[in-house]
């Protein structure tokens, strides 16, 4: 009987997909300003659920990815929020929105190519 971390990539077209609409989540809620900020509270909720399930494959690096890129950008948005009443916030949104749009980018194309991403 095989280990499930062992398995190679490609024989576990579960995780792959659980990825995709993690990623694909985060995005929408991303891209919308918020206005499906629901998308993206549903990808951290999926990812917290399956990153136990993604243990040793490559997906956990991607899931992790993902929630890293959530926290953070949560952060930052959060500060650049605040620094917008001495108006140089709006150079932090427009920062974390290139850095966050690099990160979903980045790390679908990872997904795609079955390659694992580093943190």
């Amino acid at each position: 009987m095989s280990d499930v971390h062992s398995t190679p990539p490609s024989s576990n077209p579960s995780l792959k997909t659980v990825c995709l609409a993690a990623y694909g989540l985060f995005a929408l809620g991303f891209l919308t300003s918020g206005v499906f900020a629901f998308a993206t509270l549903a990808a951290v909720i999926i990812v917290y659920v399956k990153r136990p399930d993604a243990a040793g494959t490559i997906y956990a690096s991607h899931l992790d990815w993902l929630m890293s890129t959530f926290l953070w950008s949560l952060l930052w948005l959060a500060l650049s929020f605040l620094l917008t009443f001495i108006l140089i916030g709006w150079l932090g949104v427009i920062a974390t929105v290139v850095w966050v749009l690099y990160r979903l980018i980045k790390g679908f194309l990872m997904l795609v190519d079955g390659k694992p991403i580093g943190i």
